[in-house]
């Protein structure tokens, strides 16, 4: 079991940023790949980014150049900086682990006001 717990969402105007951090406990040792997903009201769930244990990051194409994904593996934690946010944007966001199954966190609403 591996279990996430997400703080840093909140309000913040548009051009604004916002860093989302996670932190993950439980059986640590088997997470490979750690990310964000987020999902705005009336959309399904949708990938932001993910990072491998090597480093290997993906990104959705709506984010790129403007999130970045980092991860700290001493701490057992993945960060999401976003900046130059946009009302779009807007959404409850869940940190993700891969550990031979998928693990969520309950997630942290972030909203950009125009």
């Amino acid at each position: 079991q591996v279990q996430l717990v997400e703080s840093g969402g909140g309000l913040v105007q548009a051009g604004g940023s916002l860093r989302l951090s996670c932190a993950a406990s439980g059986s640590i040792f088997r997470i490979n790949a750690m990310g964000w997903y987020r999902q705005a009201p009336g959309k399904q769930r949708e990938l932001v980014a993910i990072i491998t244990s090597s480093g290997t990051t993906t990104y959705a194409d709506s984010v790129k150049g403007r999130f970045t994904i980092s991860r700290d593996n001493a701490k057992n934690a993945v960060y999401l900086q976003m900046n130059s946010l946009k009302p779009e944007d807007t959404a409850v966001y869940y940190c993700y682990a891969f550990a031979n199954f998928a693990y969520w966190g309950q997630g942290t609403q972030v909203t950009v006001s125009s």
